[in-house]
């Protein structure tokens, strides 16, 4: 019989001590290691995105409007980013980013209910490298931002109460199932759609919503008749502007990370942005004999929607080709398709998002260049004319789905407690009679 020594004993700790270093090393090394230059652009692209909103929206809006309505139309991008935020963190995120199981497809599931599961070191799997509470947040200002782009639309005639009510429908039934279907593991992601900050997912789906919105409220009274003119283009200047450097976060921030991606993204926002700016005023200048201050900062914003679906995945000669087409087709679009058919787009939603969002959808599929983006084979650059067929898809699925989707919301909310204020209050005007106020007291 062997005789067992402290020697003996030594060994075997010291070899069991050996293995638990080896396991816990390579759990370690397995680990998903938070990145902090990575967090510390997320957090920035994250405040930009914000900005968009709160102030940039709410001041590109503002100023468009009539005096008598500012606050009222401030105030809907102000209190839609509350009611979003809230909704966001008890089930929206849940439903847009974690797995549905046997729905997958089509709706995430429900784990992450209150954001239970979240800690203080958790990641997702779509962004392993920041913080998961970051990558909630960036994916919130996208959440924030898209339904508040719907009251471009209804501006100067519907209730608070129900603006409020539809933000927090729409954004639960309507952008979350389709953040999910393309970001979330849905069938339009797996199927391969490429949109790489939110063509379809946030310009197209709030766009055809605008569209579907105005048509069931009806025109302004006084539409076609009164001027209607903005009250302060100063206003709307500032707001386009801050739209444009906050669309930074927005693009390159989809990146996820700080990197050669992030700054590609970046350059061809700038790119489109520019042309496309160039091109409404060119389109003005040749039509209108004059090149206004709002067709050029109304340019700006269709080339930032137009080129958001492809910032990450074409090179800068097809940023700027996707610039000037949007430039000039978003031109024709907000200012000649509206007086051809005759509906009341009070700001242009549809015009710019919802036409503006499907062109890019399309021109990424045209341009994209796998010489900039291993995920992204184009038609032009790789010969790939199927990637035509699979964003011709995601256009189509977010327009019907949303169209569908926006009207049965706003139907019920009419039902239940009526969707526009009376004749009488949009006369005098939302501010006094909504808010209890008026800009200059």
């Amino acid at each position: 019989m062997k005789t067992v020594t402290v020697k003996h004993v030594a060994r075997a700790a010291l070899a069991a001590l050996g293995a638990l270093a080896l396991t816990t090393g390579t759990a370690l090394a397995d680990a998903p290691k938070i990145d902090t230059g990575d967090t510390a652009w997320m957090l920035t692209s994250t405040a930009l995105v914000l900005m968009m909103t709160i102030p940039g929206l709410a001041l590109f809006y503002g100023g468009m409007v009539r005096k008598k309505n500012v606050l009222a139309t401030c105030a809907q991008s102000f209190g839609a980013t509350c009611v979003i935020t809230v909704l966001w963190m008890i089930i929206g995120y849940s439903i847009a980013f974690t797995d549905g199981g046997s729905h997958q497809a089509w709706f995430g599931g429900f784990s992450y209910f209150f954001l239970a599961p979240m800690g203080l070191n958790t990641t997702s799997a779509l962004a392993p490298t920041i913080p998961e509470s970051v990558y909630m947040c960036f994916q919130m200002t996208f959440a924030i931002i898209t339904p508040a782009l719907i009251a471009g639309a209804i501006a100067d005639r519907m209730k608070f109460s129900a603006f409020l009510t539809f933000m927090g429908a729409w954004l639960i039934l309507v952008y979350c199932p389709i953040a999910h279907w393309v970001w979330g593991g849905g069938w339009l992601g797996t199927m391969g759609a490429l949109d790489y900050a939110g063509g379809t997912v946030v310009h197209l789906n709030a766009g055809t919503a605008a569209l579907v919105a105005c048509l069931v409220l009806g025109k302004r009274t006084g539409y076609g008749s009164e001027n209607m003119a903005p009250h302060n283009l100063v206003l709307s200047l500032i707001g386009a502007s801050l739209l444009w450097v906050g669309w930074f976060g927005f693009n390159a921030g989809s990146a996820v990370t700080s990197n050669v991606n992030a700054g590609m993204a970046m350059a061809a926002t700038q790119i489109a942005t520019a042309a496309a700016s160039l091109g409404w005023m060119f389109m003005e200048w040749i039509v209108a004999k004059k090149p206004s201050v709002l067709g050029m900062i109304s340019g700006a914003v269709a080339g930032l929607v137009a080129i958001t679906p492809a910032s990450g995945f074409v090179n800068p000669a097809g940023a700027l080709a996707i610039g000037l087409i949007a430039g000039v087709v978003c031109y024709l679009s907000a200012v000649h398709m509206k007086r051809v058919f005759g509906y009341d787009d009070s700001l242009d939603a549809w015009g710019v998002h919802g036409v503006g969002g499907a062109l890019g959808a399309l021109l990424t599929g045209v341009f994209a260049s796998n010489a900039i983006n291993s995920a992204g084979k184009g038609w032009l650059i790789d010969g790939n004319f199927g990637q035509m067929t699979i964003q011709l898809y995601d256009v189509l699925g977010t327009f019907i789905y949303s169209a569908v989707g926006t009207f049965v919301i706003l139907k019920v909310i009419d039902v239940v407690i009526g969707l526009r204020v009376t004749k009488e209050v949009e006369v005098e005007g939302l501010d006094i009679n909504l808010h209890g106020e008026t800009v200059h007291g």
